[in-house]
């Protein structure tokens, strides 16, 4: 169904249950279904966040000025990557980090026609450190990246089913959209991303599809098409 997509995950997912740090069982469960969809021959690109370790606009955030929590923000997507690409590599895949921010003995700095080789030789490729700016979150970021790489489809993996009117943990009637487009996210006011990637998607017409990254075997699904999650379109 999909050639080349980028897959959003969270800092949360990664740390599973626990909240803080990466839970390492998760991370090679997560590890095994992208190999799954790679040796399908979809070139994957993966972008992901810190909440686990830490988050710009938390509260433990609150007294810092907002540069330098972005910062440190950006720092722990590093480290999620390099944790990522661990597990990815054990998979018997090649995987290659590419980061916003240069930091050479770690992983190769951020360059697209670079990226795109790698996607095209099969590697899968994790964006690390957002976009490099302050200010602009790791969705804004993905939706930067697949715009850049010309993917098919951003595919946003969360804890829910896909996109509500409400809350769905909180609200138990809350309705699921199988289809909105990205003007109804932002009229309604969803909390799907923010509104910067929201607009960014729009703009540049790019399909996303938000799913649940807890329900095994979701990724290969969503790229077959199957009717898995919300779609979103411009």
């Amino acid at each position: 169904m999909y050639k080349r997509v980028v897959l959003k995950l969270s800092g949360e997912a990664l740390a599973a249950g626990r909240g803080f740090g990466v839970d390492v069982i998760r991370v090679h469960e997560v590890a095994a279904e992208i190999a799954e969809v790679s040796r399908m021959g979809v070139e994957v690109a993966i972008v992901v966040g810190g909440g686990n370790f830490f988050r710009g606009v938390a509260e433990q955030a609150k007294e810092m000025d907002r540069v330098s929590a972005d910062n440190m923000g950006m720092l722990a997507t590093v480290i999620n990557a390099l944790a990522v690409q661990d597990a990815i590599e054990k998979q018997g895949l090649h995987c290659r980090v590419m980061s916003a921010i240069e930091m050479n003995q770690v992983c190769e700095p951020y360059i697209r026609r670079r990226a795109v080789r790698h996607l095209e030789k099969g590697r899968v490729v994790i964006f690390a450190a957002g976009t490099g700016n302050p200010y602009f979150s790791t969705d804004t970021a993905a939706s930067l990246r697949a715009m850049e790489i010309r993917a098919d489809v951003l595919l946003k993996a969360t804890k829910v089913e896909g996109i509500y009117d409400a809350d769905p943990v909180i609200t138990k009637d809350a309705v699921k959209f199988e289809e909105i487009t990205y003007m109804e996210i932002l009229r309604l006011g969803l909390k799907v991303m923010d509104a910067t990637a929201v607009s960014l998607c729009k703009d540049n017409n790019l399909p996303m599809i938000i799913f649940n990254m807890n329900e095994s075997g979701n990724i290969r699904r969503v790229i077959s098409g199957e009717k898995v999650g919300s779609l979103v379109t411009a």
